[in-house]
């Protein structure tokens, strides 16, 4: 029931995911003449029928809180019931992070989930985290983003060894707020695969394939460089049909354009996955198209599989207490 287009798209993407993946099921969560008709379709997709709707608009925690028939709420409920593996929805970004956090849980040991996002940076992606789940950020946060960004790409990207860096001012250790020249001595003693400061400039460029920052800079990045390709092919396309002899060269290069762009849509990854909790959760854009939609179930499904949030719940658990009489080691 979430998004600026749904349900239409929601319904849409639902279903070419269920095409897409023959062993995908999905528990669909929505007003019931919503859910219903996609249900009845195909025995791979059961109906939830739901009677609220949490608005974009609503203060996220109180309405999870209040409004506990609510789509968002119901499937993360699902999640942690064990009916469902995973959870993904394009609603209020707000209140599925709310709801995965106090419904599904955080994982032991994990301080504060976190948003992360691939960038398709030249040559090979970077996993940017966190992107806003946490506006302000203690230095040994981003520690906990780095292992968990890390284990992302190494099951899910297929990184071997993640190359980890800190979204900072400068390359040298000095350099940045005092926040940042803290966490830079974090992340050098805990993540043997930290590589040191990440320019904003480095960013896209392929250097690394995990960044860490606080979530309040990590969003505005994010929002820069979607705001940023957006204006580049308005430019292009202006360029392009500036005249005959444009338009001429236009089609001649048409295909290598269409590819770019398809490299920096963000339908292509469909949303963001929140790490740290009790279970997969991808956060789709407001703006999801069905496509997004699909791409974003899709992605679920193969944190799942890869048991992305085991691993990081297995990193984090703390150590278990010793047994009387037993040394502690």
């Amino acid at each position: 029931m979430g998004g600026d287009h749904a349900p239409a798209v929601v319904i849409e993407g639902a279903a070419r995911a269920l095409e897409a993946d023959p062993a995908l099921k999905i528990l669909l969560c929505g007003a019931k003449e919503v859910v219903a008709p996609l249900a009845q379709q195909t025995d791979r997709c059961i109906a939830i029928p739901t009677t609220e709707v949490i608005g974009m608009a609503e203060h996220p925690a109180n309405a999870v809180r209040q409004k506990k028939d609510s789509s968002i709420v119901r499937g993360c409920a699902l999640v942690k019931d064990g009916r469902a593996d995973g959870f993904f929805s394009a609603g209020s970004t707000g209140a599925c992070l709310a709801a995965a956090t106090l419904v599904m849980g955080r994982a032991k040991g994990v301080k504060r989930p976190a948003l992360g996002v691939i960038l398709p940076a030249y040559g090979r992606p970077a996993f940017l985290v966190d992107v806003g789940a946490n506006a302000d950020c203690k230095p040994e946060y981003l520690v906990q983003f780095a292992k968990m960004g890390a284990i992302y790409m190494h099951s899910v990207m297929g990184v071997e060894t993640p190359c980890v860096g800190l979204l900072n001012i400068g390359e040298e250790d000095t350099k940045g707020s005092a926040f940042a020249q803290e966490a830079h001595g974090l992340l050098a003693s805990e993540v043997p695969e930290f590589a040191g400061n990440c320019e904003g400039g480095d960013l896209m460029a392929g250097a690394f394939d995990v960044v860490v920052t606080d979530g309040f800079t990590g969003n505005v990045c994010l929002k820069t460089i979607e705001g940023t390709a957006k204006a580049l092919f308005r430019y292009v396309k202006d360029a392009l049909t500036s005249s005959a002899t444009a338009k001429l060269g236009a089609a001649l290069v048409r295909g290598s354009l269409s590819e770019m762009k398809g490299k920096l849509d963000p339908d292509r990854y469909g949303g963001t996955p929140l790490l740290g909790v009790k279970g997969t959760c991808i956060v789709g854009h407001g703006s999801s198209n069905a496509e997004a939609v699909m791409n974003g179930i899709l992605a679920g499904c193969v944190q799942v599989r890869e048991g992305v949030s085991d691993k990081i719940a297995a990193a984090f658990a703390p150590a278990a207490a010793p047994k009387d009489g037993a040394p502690c080691s």
